[in-house]
Protein backbone atom coordinates (compact mmCIF):
# COMPACT_ATOMS: atom_id res chain seq x y z
CA UNK A 1 0.00 0.00 0.00
CA UNK A 2 1.48 3.27 -1.19
CA UNK A 3 0.12 6.61 0.49
CA UNK A 4 1.50 10.16 1.23
CA UNK A 5 1.93 10.11 4.58
CA UNK A 6 3.18 14.30 5.76
CA UNK A 7 2.65 17.50 4.47
CA UNK A 8 5.80 17.34 3.33
CA UNK A 9 4.73 14.96 1.10
CA UNK A 10 1.85 16.69 -0.20
CA UNK A 11 4.45 20.18 -0.89
CA UNK A 12 6.57 17.93 -2.82
CA UNK A 13 3.83 16.64 -4.65
CA UNK A 14 2.84 20.04 -5.40
CA UNK A 15 6.27 21.46 -6.49
CA UNK A 16 5.70 18.57 -9.32
CA UNK A 17 8.56 16.40 -7.26
CA UNK A 18 8.22 12.48 -6.88
CA UNK A 19 7.67 11.31 -3.48
CA UNK A 20 6.30 7.88 -2.50
CA UNK A 21 6.27 6.50 0.87
CA UNK A 22 5.42 2.85 1.40
CA UNK A 23 3.21 2.54 5.11
CA UNK A 24 1.48 -0.43 6.34
CA UNK A 25 -1.51 -1.39 8.36
CA UNK A 26 -0.92 -4.74 10.80
CA UNK A 27 -3.15 -7.26 12.18
CA UNK A 28 -1.68 -8.53 15.48
CA UNK A 29 -3.16 -11.80 16.98
CA UNK A 30 -2.55 -11.86 21.03
CA UNK A 31 -3.52 -14.45 23.25
CA UNK A 32 -5.48 -11.68 25.13
CA UNK A 33 -5.92 -7.91 24.85
CA UNK A 34 -5.09 -5.42 27.54
CA UNK A 35 -7.02 -5.52 30.57
CA UNK A 36 -6.86 -1.54 31.40
CA UNK A 37 -5.23 1.40 29.26
CA UNK A 38 -3.61 2.57 32.59
CA UNK A 39 0.02 1.85 32.37
CA UNK A 40 0.48 1.96 36.23
CA UNK A 41 -2.83 -0.36 37.47
CA UNK A 42 -0.88 -3.52 36.64
CA UNK A 43 2.47 -4.54 36.67
CA UNK A 44 2.12 -7.34 33.67
CA UNK A 45 3.85 -8.18 30.26
CA UNK A 46 0.22 -6.72 28.27
CA UNK A 47 0.75 -3.58 30.09
CA UNK A 48 4.33 -3.34 29.34
CA UNK A 49 3.42 -4.21 25.69
CA UNK A 50 1.07 -1.29 25.76
CA UNK A 51 3.08 1.54 27.52
CA UNK A 52 5.66 0.23 24.21
CA UNK A 53 3.01 1.32 21.96
CA UNK A 54 1.21 4.16 23.20
CA UNK A 55 4.41 5.70 25.89
CA UNK A 56 8.12 5.90 25.61
CA UNK A 57 10.34 5.08 28.48
CA UNK A 58 13.16 7.30 30.02
CA UNK A 59 15.51 4.09 28.86
CA UNK A 60 14.63 0.84 27.37
CA UNK A 61 17.03 -2.64 26.46
CA UNK A 62 17.90 -3.73 23.11
CA UNK A 63 17.67 -6.63 21.78
CA UNK A 64 21.13 -7.37 23.38
CA UNK A 65 20.21 -5.92 26.47
CA UNK A 66 21.58 -2.84 26.44
CA UNK A 67 20.70 0.25 27.27
CA UNK A 68 19.58 2.88 24.86
CA UNK A 69 18.54 6.08 25.22
CA UNK A 70 14.35 7.18 24.49
CA UNK A 71 12.55 10.30 26.43
CA UNK A 72 16.21 10.65 28.29
CA UNK A 73 18.62 11.42 25.66
CA UNK A 74 21.71 11.40 28.37
CA UNK A 75 22.06 10.39 31.69
CA UNK A 76 25.57 10.86 34.64
CA UNK A 77 25.69 9.38 38.06
CA UNK A 78 26.36 12.88 39.74
CA UNK A 79 27.09 10.94 42.92
CA UNK A 80 26.29 7.66 45.11
CA UNK A 81 22.91 8.57 45.59
CA UNK A 82 22.07 11.03 42.77
CA UNK A 83 21.14 10.20 39.29
CA UNK A 84 20.52 12.79 36.48
CA UNK A 85 18.53 12.59 33.45
CA UNK A 86 18.54 15.16 30.57
CA UNK A 87 15.73 15.23 28.78
CA UNK A 88 14.82 15.21 24.98
CA UNK A 89 13.06 18.55 24.05
CA UNK A 90 10.82 18.84 21.39
CA UNK A 91 8.59 16.01 22.80
CA UNK A 92 5.33 15.79 22.16
CA UNK A 93 2.11 13.87 23.90
CA UNK A 94 -0.75 12.91 22.20
CA UNK A 95 -3.20 15.99 23.64
CA UNK A 96 -0.42 18.29 22.32
CA UNK A 97 1.28 18.84 25.52
CA UNK A 98 4.93 19.11 25.31
CA UNK A 99 6.88 16.89 27.43
CA UNK A 100 8.77 18.26 30.58
CA UNK A 101 10.03 17.74 33.72
CA UNK A 102 7.10 17.98 35.65
CA UNK A 103 5.57 14.96 34.06
CA UNK A 104 8.53 12.85 34.25
CA UNK A 105 8.26 13.75 37.86
CA UNK A 106 4.30 13.50 38.28
CA UNK A 107 4.50 10.03 36.58
CA UNK A 108 7.29 9.17 39.18
CA UNK A 109 5.47 9.91 42.19
CA UNK A 110 2.27 8.14 40.83
CA UNK A 111 4.23 5.53 40.27
CA UNK A 112 5.50 5.47 44.25
CA UNK A 113 1.55 5.07 44.63
CA UNK A 114 0.84 2.11 42.50
CA UNK A 115 0.34 -1.04 44.55
CA UNK A 116 1.79 -2.84 41.76
CA UNK A 117 4.89 -0.47 41.20
CA UNK A 118 5.82 0.71 44.46
CA UNK A 119 8.29 -2.03 45.53
CA UNK A 120 10.38 -0.89 41.87
CA UNK A 121 10.75 2.37 43.29
CA UNK A 122 10.79 2.24 47.16
CA UNK A 123 14.84 1.93 46.84
CA UNK A 124 14.21 6.00 45.84
CA UNK A 125 13.43 8.96 48.15
CA UNK A 126 12.34 11.22 45.64
CA UNK A 127 12.72 12.74 42.02
CA UNK A 128 13.97 16.64 41.60
CA UNK A 129 13.14 19.25 39.09
CA UNK A 130 16.63 20.91 38.03
CA UNK A 131 15.19 22.66 34.96
CA UNK A 132 12.39 21.52 32.50
CA UNK A 133 14.72 19.22 30.83
CA UNK A 134 16.53 17.95 33.64
CA UNK A 135 15.84 15.38 36.72
CA UNK A 136 17.61 14.26 39.72
CA UNK A 137 16.70 10.68 40.96
CA UNK A 138 17.87 10.12 44.37
CA UNK A 139 18.18 6.88 46.06
CA UNK A 140 17.95 6.08 49.71
CA UNK A 141 21.54 4.52 49.55
CA UNK A 142 24.02 3.32 46.70
CA UNK A 143 21.52 1.81 44.15
CA UNK A 144 22.96 -0.50 41.42
CA UNK A 145 19.95 -0.72 39.26
CA UNK A 146 18.81 3.02 38.38
CA UNK A 147 19.10 2.32 34.49
CA UNK A 148 17.02 -0.62 34.76
CA UNK A 149 14.31 0.94 36.75
CA UNK A 150 14.02 3.84 34.27
CA UNK A 151 13.09 1.09 32.29
CA UNK A 152 9.62 1.01 33.98
CA UNK A 153 9.17 5.09 33.54
CA UNK A 154 6.55 5.85 30.88
CA UNK A 155 5.92 9.66 31.65
CA UNK A 156 2.18 10.43 31.51
CA UNK A 157 0.49 13.47 30.38
CA UNK A 158 0.27 15.09 33.81
CA UNK A 159 -2.22 17.92 32.26
CA UNK A 160 -4.40 15.45 30.80
CA UNK A 161 -4.71 13.16 33.84
CA UNK A 162 -4.79 16.04 36.56
CA UNK A 163 -8.28 17.16 37.84
CA UNK A 164 -11.77 15.66 38.00
CA UNK A 165 -13.99 13.75 35.86
CA UNK A 166 -17.03 14.77 35.26
CA UNK A 167 -18.89 12.71 37.92
CA UNK A 168 -15.85 14.25 40.66
CA UNK A 169 -13.38 11.22 40.70
CA UNK A 170 -9.62 12.61 40.77
CA UNK A 171 -8.20 11.57 37.08
CA UNK A 172 -4.92 10.68 38.35
CA UNK A 173 -6.13 7.84 40.39
CA UNK A 174 -5.25 4.18 40.04
CA UNK A 175 -8.04 1.74 40.76
CA UNK A 176 -7.40 -1.81 40.44
CA UNK A 177 -9.21 -3.50 38.18
CA UNK A 178 -11.43 -0.65 38.58
CA UNK A 179 -13.28 1.96 36.18
CA UNK A 180 -11.16 4.90 36.43
CA UNK A 181 -9.95 7.57 33.98
CA UNK A 182 -6.55 6.11 33.45
CA UNK A 183 -8.31 2.80 33.04
CA UNK A 184 -10.46 4.10 29.57
CA UNK A 185 -8.27 7.34 28.00
CA UNK A 186 -4.97 7.41 27.18
CA UNK A 187 -2.19 10.61 26.46
CA UNK A 188 0.73 9.08 26.24
CA UNK A 189 4.54 10.01 23.61
CA UNK A 190 4.44 6.98 21.68
CA UNK A 191 3.98 6.00 18.36
CA UNK A 192 0.75 5.17 18.41
CA UNK A 193 -2.64 6.13 19.53
CA UNK A 194 -5.54 3.98 20.88
CA UNK A 195 -8.28 5.08 18.62
CA UNK A 196 -10.81 2.11 19.47
CA UNK A 197 -11.07 -0.12 22.03
CA UNK A 198 -13.81 -3.10 22.54
CA UNK A 199 -12.50 -5.26 25.36
CA UNK A 200 -12.05 -8.82 24.75
CA UNK A 201 -12.92 -7.55 21.05
CA UNK A 202 -9.90 -5.50 19.43
CA UNK A 203 -7.76 -2.43 20.04
CA UNK A 204 -7.76 -0.12 17.36
CA UNK A 205 -4.09 2.22 16.94
CA UNK A 206 -2.79 4.69 14.57
CA UNK A 207 0.35 5.94 14.18
CA UNK A 208 1.02 9.80 15.80
CA UNK A 209 2.00 12.48 13.17
CA UNK A 210 3.49 14.02 15.36
CA UNK A 211 5.62 11.00 17.03
CA UNK A 212 8.87 12.55 18.23
CA UNK A 213 11.41 9.87 16.94
CA UNK A 214 11.56 11.04 13.23
CA UNK A 215 14.76 8.18 12.80
CA UNK A 216 12.90 5.44 13.30
CA UNK A 217 12.32 3.14 10.31
CA UNK A 218 8.65 2.09 11.52
CA UNK A 219 5.89 2.48 8.55
CA UNK A 220 3.47 1.21 10.64
CA UNK A 221 0.54 3.60 10.25
CA UNK A 222 -2.15 1.35 12.08
CA UNK A 223 -2.60 -2.05 14.42
CA UNK A 224 -5.83 -3.90 14.98
CA UNK A 225 -4.86 -5.64 18.09
CA UNK A 226 -7.15 -8.94 18.15
CA UNK A 227 -7.41 -11.32 21.22
CA UNK A 228 -7.82 -14.66 19.82
CA UNK A 229 -7.39 -17.24 23.01
CA UNK A 230 -6.65 -20.45 21.28
CA UNK A 231 -3.13 -21.32 20.40
CA UNK A 232 -4.32 -23.51 17.34
CA UNK A 233 -6.60 -20.48 16.34
CA UNK A 234 -4.27 -18.01 16.45
CA UNK A 235 -1.89 -20.07 14.15
CA UNK A 236 -5.05 -20.10 11.53
CA UNK A 237 -5.13 -16.69 11.48
CA UNK A 238 -2.08 -16.53 10.57
CA UNK A 239 -1.67 -18.86 8.05
CA UNK A 240 -4.66 -17.91 6.70
CA UNK A 241 -3.71 -14.18 6.05
CA UNK A 242 -6.34 -13.58 8.71
CA UNK A 243 -3.67 -11.22 10.90
CA UNK A 244 0.05 -10.43 10.03
CA UNK A 245 1.58 -11.61 13.43
CA UNK A 246 1.07 -13.76 16.59
CA UNK A 247 2.30 -13.77 19.83
CA UNK A 248 2.96 -17.22 21.96
CA UNK A 249 2.94 -19.61 19.47
CA UNK A 250 2.83 -22.92 20.97
CA UNK A 251 5.84 -25.33 20.60
CA UNK A 252 3.09 -28.24 19.03
CA UNK A 253 2.76 -25.28 16.75
CA UNK A 254 6.65 -24.87 15.21
CA UNK A 255 6.96 -27.84 12.88
CA UNK A 256 3.93 -26.66 11.03
CA UNK A 257 4.77 -22.98 10.89
CA UNK A 258 8.31 -23.28 9.77
CA UNK A 259 7.70 -25.52 7.19
CA UNK A 260 4.30 -23.09 5.59
CA UNK A 261 5.19 -20.65 3.42
CA UNK A 262 5.04 -17.35 3.34
CA UNK A 263 5.37 -17.05 7.30
CA UNK A 264 8.30 -17.27 9.68
CA UNK A 265 8.93 -18.29 13.50
CA UNK A 266 10.60 -16.34 15.15
CA UNK A 267 12.23 -17.85 18.55
CA UNK A 268 14.52 -15.99 21.50
CA UNK A 269 15.72 -18.32 24.47
CA UNK A 270 13.61 -16.73 27.27
CA UNK A 271 13.97 -15.72 30.91
CA UNK A 272 10.69 -15.66 32.59
CA UNK A 273 9.81 -18.45 35.56
CA UNK A 274 6.53 -20.11 35.15
CA UNK A 275 5.89 -21.42 38.90
CA UNK A 276 2.97 -21.67 41.47
CA UNK A 277 2.64 -20.46 44.69
CA UNK A 278 1.46 -22.32 47.67
CA UNK A 279 -1.07 -20.45 50.11
CA UNK A 280 -0.03 -21.22 53.65
CA UNK A 281 -3.25 -18.66 54.54
CA UNK A 282 -5.63 -20.48 52.83
CA UNK A 283 -4.54 -23.85 53.73
CA UNK A 284 -2.94 -25.01 56.94
CA UNK A 285 -1.19 -27.65 55.40
CA UNK A 286 1.00 -25.77 53.13
CA UNK A 287 2.17 -24.29 56.21
CA UNK A 288 4.81 -27.45 56.72
CA UNK A 289 7.50 -26.93 54.96
CA UNK A 290 7.71 -30.89 54.94
CA UNK A 291 4.33 -30.77 52.74
CA UNK A 292 6.07 -27.80 50.27
CA UNK A 293 8.64 -30.05 49.40
CA UNK A 294 6.45 -33.01 48.51
CA UNK A 295 4.57 -30.89 46.15
CA UNK A 296 7.91 -29.69 44.66
CA UNK A 297 9.66 -33.15 44.62
CA UNK A 298 5.93 -35.10 43.02
CA UNK A 299 5.90 -32.18 40.22
CA UNK A 300 8.10 -33.31 36.61
CA UNK A 301 9.31 -30.67 35.37
CA UNK A 302 11.31 -32.29 33.35
CA UNK A 303 8.71 -34.12 31.57
CA UNK A 304 6.50 -31.07 31.18
CA UNK A 305 9.34 -29.52 28.96
CA UNK A 306 9.48 -32.49 27.06
CA UNK A 307 5.90 -33.55 26.84
CA UNK A 308 3.78 -30.45 27.20
CA UNK A 309 6.65 -27.60 25.72
CA UNK A 310 8.12 -30.03 23.22
CA UNK A 311 11.36 -28.91 24.72
CA UNK A 312 11.40 -25.23 24.55
CA UNK A 313 11.60 -24.54 27.54
CA UNK A 314 14.30 -25.20 30.53
CA UNK A 315 13.23 -26.58 33.40
CA UNK A 316 13.55 -25.12 36.85
CA UNK A 317 14.92 -25.32 40.07
CA UNK A 318 15.14 -22.07 41.14
CA UNK A 319 13.57 -18.33 40.09
CA UNK A 320 16.92 -16.57 38.60
CA UNK A 321 17.93 -18.41 35.17
CA UNK A 322 21.69 -18.90 34.37
CA UNK A 323 23.16 -15.33 33.78
CA UNK A 324 21.42 -13.73 36.55
CA UNK A 325 23.00 -12.91 39.41
CA UNK A 326 21.81 -15.02 41.94
CA UNK A 327 21.91 -17.96 39.48
CA UNK A 328 23.27 -21.05 41.63
CA UNK A 329 23.75 -24.24 38.79
CA UNK A 330 23.46 -26.92 42.24
CA UNK A 331 19.76 -25.98 42.47
CA UNK A 332 18.24 -28.48 40.20
CA UNK A 333 14.89 -29.60 39.49
CA UNK A 334 14.26 -32.60 42.17
CA UNK A 335 11.46 -34.18 40.55
CA UNK A 336 11.44 -37.75 42.98
CA UNK A 337 7.54 -38.89 43.98
CA UNK A 338 9.20 -41.60 46.79
CA UNK A 339 10.52 -38.50 48.44
CA UNK A 340 7.68 -37.24 47.96
CA UNK A 341 5.48 -39.71 49.60
CA UNK A 342 7.73 -39.85 52.43
CA UNK A 343 7.57 -36.26 53.26
CA UNK A 344 3.95 -36.61 53.15
CA UNK A 345 3.84 -39.32 55.79
CA UNK A 346 6.60 -37.57 57.90
CA UNK A 347 4.11 -34.27 58.28
CA UNK A 348 1.00 -36.62 58.62
CA UNK A 349 -0.33 -36.36 55.70
CA UNK A 350 0.01 -39.82 54.51
CA UNK A 351 -3.18 -40.32 53.09
CA UNK A 352 -3.45 -36.96 51.43
CA UNK A 353 -5.34 -33.90 51.50
CA UNK A 354 -7.61 -31.57 49.36
CA UNK A 355 -6.43 -28.07 47.53
CA UNK A 356 -7.61 -25.49 44.98
CA UNK A 357 -5.85 -24.54 42.29
CA UNK A 358 -6.31 -21.60 39.80
CA UNK A 359 -4.34 -21.12 36.45
CA UNK A 360 -5.21 -18.79 33.60
CA UNK A 361 -5.70 -20.05 29.62
CA UNK A 362 -4.50 -17.68 27.67
CA UNK A 363 -1.44 -16.15 29.74
CA UNK A 364 1.09 -18.29 29.69
CA UNK A 365 2.32 -21.40 26.70
CA UNK A 366 0.00 -24.41 27.60
CA UNK A 367 -0.67 -23.06 30.68
CA UNK A 368 -4.26 -25.07 31.11
CA UNK A 369 -2.05 -27.96 30.03
CA UNK A 370 0.56 -27.48 32.56
CA UNK A 371 -1.86 -26.84 35.44
CA UNK A 372 -3.84 -30.46 34.39
CA UNK A 373 -0.58 -31.86 34.42
CA UNK A 374 0.19 -31.06 37.97
CA UNK A 375 -3.11 -31.83 39.09
CA UNK A 376 -2.17 -35.31 37.99
CA UNK A 377 0.75 -35.48 39.30
CA UNK A 378 -0.18 -34.06 42.80
CA UNK A 379 -2.89 -37.27 43.14
CA UNK A 380 -0.13 -39.33 42.83
CA UNK A 381 1.27 -38.46 46.32
CA UNK A 382 -2.79 -38.24 47.54
CA UNK A 383 -3.31 -34.75 46.58
CA UNK A 384 -6.94 -34.03 45.41
CA UNK A 385 -6.75 -31.13 43.26
CA UNK A 386 -9.63 -28.59 42.42
CA UNK A 387 -8.54 -26.90 39.26
CA UNK A 388 -10.03 -23.98 37.70
CA UNK A 389 -8.69 -22.39 34.78
CA UNK A 390 -9.55 -18.72 33.68
CA UNK A 391 -8.95 -16.52 30.77
CA UNK A 392 -6.29 -13.73 31.54
CA UNK A 393 -9.02 -10.80 32.12
CA UNK A 394 -10.95 -12.95 34.63
CA UNK A 395 -7.77 -14.56 36.62
CA UNK A 396 -5.94 -11.64 37.80
CA UNK A 397 -8.80 -9.97 39.84
CA UNK A 398 -8.87 -13.63 41.41
CA UNK A 399 -5.04 -13.63 41.70
CA UNK A 400 -5.25 -10.49 43.26
CA UNK A 401 -7.39 -12.03 46.08
CA UNK A 402 -5.05 -15.22 46.53
CA UNK A 403 -8.51 -16.94 45.94
CA UNK A 404 -6.92 -20.54 45.90
CA UNK A 405 -4.38 -22.78 47.53
CA UNK A 406 -2.05 -23.01 43.91
CA UNK A 407 -2.18 -20.09 41.59
CA UNK A 408 -0.27 -19.95 38.76
CA UNK A 409 2.31 -16.98 38.20
CA UNK A 410 4.70 -16.16 35.71
CA UNK A 411 7.32 -13.80 36.23
CA UNK A 412 10.15 -12.07 34.09
CA UNK A 413 12.68 -10.03 35.76
CA UNK A 414 12.57 -6.50 33.38
CA UNK A 415 15.32 -5.04 35.45
CA UNK A 416 17.12 -8.66 34.57
CA UNK A 417 18.05 -8.92 37.92
CA UNK A 418 17.06 -12.12 40.58
CA UNK A 419 16.32 -9.73 43.03
CA UNK A 420 13.03 -8.16 41.28
CA UNK A 421 11.75 -11.71 41.34
CA UNK A 422 12.23 -12.38 44.71
CA UNK A 423 10.84 -8.63 46.00
CA UNK A 424 7.31 -9.38 43.95
CA UNK A 425 7.12 -12.76 44.30
CA UNK A 426 8.63 -14.33 47.94
CA UNK A 427 9.21 -11.14 49.75
CA UNK A 428 7.05 -10.85 53.00
CA UNK A 429 4.05 -9.09 51.89
CA UNK A 430 4.04 -5.29 52.68
CA UNK A 431 1.30 -3.02 51.97
CA UNK A 432 2.85 0.26 52.34
CA UNK A 433 6.18 -1.29 50.36
CA UNK A 434 4.40 -2.66 47.99
CA UNK A 435 7.06 -5.95 48.61
CA UNK A 436 5.23 -9.49 48.01
CA UNK A 437 2.79 -7.59 45.64
CA UNK A 438 2.68 -10.85 43.47
CA UNK A 439 3.10 -13.29 46.69
CA UNK A 440 0.18 -15.55 47.00
CA UNK A 441 1.90 -18.42 49.09
CA UNK A 442 2.62 -15.50 51.82
CA UNK A 443 5.85 -17.25 52.33
CA UNK A 444 7.75 -14.80 55.16
CA UNK A 445 11.45 -15.39 56.18
CA UNK A 446 12.80 -12.30 57.36
CA UNK A 447 16.17 -13.18 56.61
CA UNK A 448 15.60 -13.52 52.72
CA UNK A 449 14.13 -9.97 53.32
CA UNK A 450 17.24 -8.60 54.90
CA UNK A 451 19.28 -9.94 51.79
CA UNK A 452 17.39 -8.73 49.47
CA UNK A 453 17.23 -5.18 51.28
CA UNK A 454 21.55 -5.02 51.14
CA UNK A 455 21.64 -6.73 47.68
CA UNK A 456 19.82 -3.50 46.63
CA UNK A 457 22.87 -1.40 47.99
CA UNK A 458 25.39 -3.22 47.50
CA UNK A 459 27.50 -2.31 44.24
CA UNK A 460 30.45 -4.65 44.12
CA UNK A 461 28.64 -7.69 42.13
CA UNK A 462 30.75 -10.25 43.43
CA UNK A 463 29.05 -9.60 46.59
CA UNK A 464 26.13 -8.66 45.52
CA UNK A 465 25.82 -12.09 43.46
CA UNK A 466 26.36 -13.91 46.76
CA UNK A 467 23.69 -12.54 48.50
CA UNK A 468 21.24 -13.34 45.75
CA UNK A 469 22.82 -17.19 45.66
CA UNK A 470 21.96 -17.13 49.75
CA UNK A 471 18.41 -16.05 49.13
CA UNK A 472 17.68 -18.73 46.20
CA UNK A 473 19.37 -21.92 48.43
CA UNK A 474 16.91 -20.59 51.10
CA UNK A 475 13.96 -20.51 48.95
CA UNK A 476 14.84 -23.80 47.60
CA UNK A 477 15.18 -25.24 50.97
CA UNK A 478 11.87 -24.10 51.76
CA UNK A 479 10.25 -24.74 48.96
CA UNK A 480 8.68 -21.48 48.74
CA UNK A 481 7.13 -21.75 45.67
CA UNK A 482 7.06 -24.22 43.18
CA UNK A 483 9.19 -23.74 40.06
CA UNK A 484 8.37 -25.30 37.07
CA UNK A 485 10.35 -23.93 34.02
CA UNK A 486 11.89 -20.53 31.72
CA UNK A 487 9.78 -20.25 29.16
CA UNK A 488 11.16 -19.66 25.69
CA UNK A 489 9.47 -17.36 23.32
CA UNK A 490 8.20 -17.99 19.75
CA UNK A 491 6.37 -15.44 17.56
CA UNK A 492 4.59 -16.03 14.06
CA UNK A 493 4.82 -13.65 11.23
CA UNK A 494 4.06 -13.14 7.59
CA UNK A 495 7.70 -12.85 5.79
CA UNK A 496 7.07 -9.48 5.05
CA UNK A 497 6.41 -8.09 8.57
CA UNK A 498 10.09 -7.92 9.99
CA UNK A 499 9.09 -9.18 13.22
CA UNK A 500 12.84 -10.29 14.51
CA UNK A 501 13.83 -6.69 13.98
CA UNK A 502 10.91 -5.90 17.24
CA UNK A 503 10.72 -8.62 19.17
CA UNK A 504 13.14 -8.93 22.19
CA UNK A 505 13.70 -10.85 25.83
CA UNK A 506 11.04 -9.23 27.28
CA UNK A 507 8.09 -9.84 24.82
CA UNK A 508 8.09 -5.93 24.51
CA UNK A 509 7.87 -5.74 20.85
CA UNK A 510 8.86 -2.23 19.50
CA UNK A 511 6.02 -1.53 16.78
CA UNK A 512 6.82 1.92 16.48
CA UNK A 513 10.38 0.52 14.93
CA UNK A 514 8.15 -2.21 12.66
CA UNK A 515 8.91 -2.77 9.28
CA UNK A 516 6.43 -4.29 6.62
CA UNK A 517 7.31 -4.74 3.20
CA UNK A 518 4.47 -4.71 0.50
CA UNK A 519 3.05 -7.44 -0.67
Amino acid sequence: MKTIKNKLALALVAAGLSFSVTAADLKLGYASDPVSLDPHEQLSGGTLQLSHMVFDPLVRFTQQMDFEPRLAQSWQRIDANTFRFTLRQGVKFHSGNPLTADDVIWTFNRLQSSPDFKAIFEPYSEMKKVDDYTVDIISKGAYPLVLQTATYIFPMDSKFYSGKTADGKDKAEVAKHGNSFASTNMSGTGPFTVTQREQGVKVEFTRFADYWDKDSKGNVDTITLLPIKEDATRVAALLSGGVDMIDHVAPNDHKRLKSAEGVDLVTLPGTRIISFQMNQNSNPALKDVRVRQAIVHAINNEGIVKKIMKGFATAAGQQSPAGYQGHDSALVPRYDVKKAKQLMKQAGYENGFTLTMLAPNNRYVNDAKIAQATAAMLSKIGIKVDLKTLPKAQYWPEFDKCAADMMMIGWHADTEDSANMTEFLTMTRNEKTGKGQYNCGFYSNPEVDKLVTEANVETDPAKRAAMLKQVEATLYNEAAFVPLHWQSLAWGARTNVHAADVVNPMEQPYFGDLVVDEK
